[in-house]
């Protein structure tokens, strides 16, 4: 389970893995002097607690069905069983200094492409040399995600129809840029809302974003 962080507008994120969604909410409830109401949309679970507090489940692979009229107990097991469903996704990780891919089932990856790229940090110099820094450096960056687009478009783009989702991670400014290529325009059209927070691109962390993907983000705010 991934380290809670703050969120913008107040509270604070935590990745929960389908299987101890049931017992993480169970835990909520007790803190919280019982469940109040749940409220249910298609993206997202919110549950208020009897002293106010709210926890909303942001619904991975969403959206979710739930019949109308479901009792407010049994909207968390659905939000469980949607969880829990054996997926198989596709995985982008890209920053400046390199990308790593590949397609996962059930937290496993199953296959992967990986490639470093040095993409220099900030000069302290002044003037024509600044300059020519920065010029150098943009063009490591170019380089860098040009290859990352390759990659995607070699690995993935055969295999969309294989695959449920696809989640990203790492910079958002990287990956916006790989937007721009028009031949990756099928995986941007399935990519989750949420994109994962990670370090320098490696296997390591695509093995470990292949099973932060399937955990479901819920946001805690205090009553």
């Amino acid at each position: 389970m991934a380290k809670p962080r703050q969120v913008a507008g107040g509270g604070r994120a935590v990745e929960v893995p389908p299987d101890r969604l049931a017992g993480w909410f169970d835990r909520f409830s007790a803190r919280h002097e019982g469940t109040d109401t749940t409220e249910v949309s298609g993206r997202a679970v919110r549950v208020v607690a009897a002293d106010g507090a709210t926890a909303t489940a942001t619904v991975p692979f969403g959206p979710l069905e739930v019949p109308s009229g479901t009792f407010d107990g049994l909207v968390v097991d659905a939000l469980l069983a949607h969880a829990l469903v054996p997926r198989r996704i596709a995985l982008v990780l890209v920053r400046l200094g390199g990308h790593s891919l590949g397609v996962a089932r059930g937290g496993r990856v199953e296959l992967s492409r990986t490639d470093r790229h040095l993409v220099q940090g900030r000069s302290a110099a002044g003037g024509w040399s600044q300059q020519r820094f920065a010029r150098r450096r943009a063009g490591q960056a170019r380089h860098a995600l040009r290859d990352a687009a390759q990659d995607v478009f070699e690995v993935l783009v055969p295999r969309l129809s294989e695959v449920d989702a696809v989640v990203l991670g790492g910079d958002r400014r990287a990956l916006d840029e790989l937007r721009l290529d028009r031949r990756l325009a099928p995986v941007f059209a399935r990519a989750e809302p949420r994109v994962l927070e990670v370090g320098e691109p490696s296997r390591a962390v695509l093995e470990e974003a292949a099973v932060r993907a399937l955990s479901v983000q819920v946001t805690l705010r205090d009553g």
